[in-house]
């Protein structure tokens, strides 16, 4: 595993339950605020092999960025589940979690 990889895995298991981050979140906190996209590869390759919380990382304006539905619903379900609320327009108010 290239290191940049290894530290985004290591950032979204320290993704705590019922928390949000944005793809570029985690890009920062992993070493390369400009490798957002590269967060999405890993994400699709690695949440299952990895166990990784896919489920807690949206895009920088609080939108589920998965296309499909099914997926998409899956993951308010799950944000939901965590109590992570949604507005009426079904983003995730992002200011919630700035700490």
């Amino acid at each position: 595993m290239q290191p940049f990889t290894a530290e985004v895995v290591r950032v979204l298991k320290e993704i705590p339950e019922g928390y949000v981050v944005t793809y570029g979140q985690v890009a920062r906190m992993a070493g390369s605020p400009r490798a957002a996209r590269q967060v999405v590869r890993i994400l699709h390759t690695m949440s299952e092999k990895h166990g990784l919380p896919w489920h807690r990382v949206v895009n920088v304006r609080g939108e589920i960025a998965i296309s499909d539905d099914e997926s998409k619903n899956l993951q308010r379900m799950l944000l939901e589940s965590e109590d992570v609320l949604f507005l009426a327009d079904g983003r995730v108010d992002l200011s919630v979690f700035d700490k």
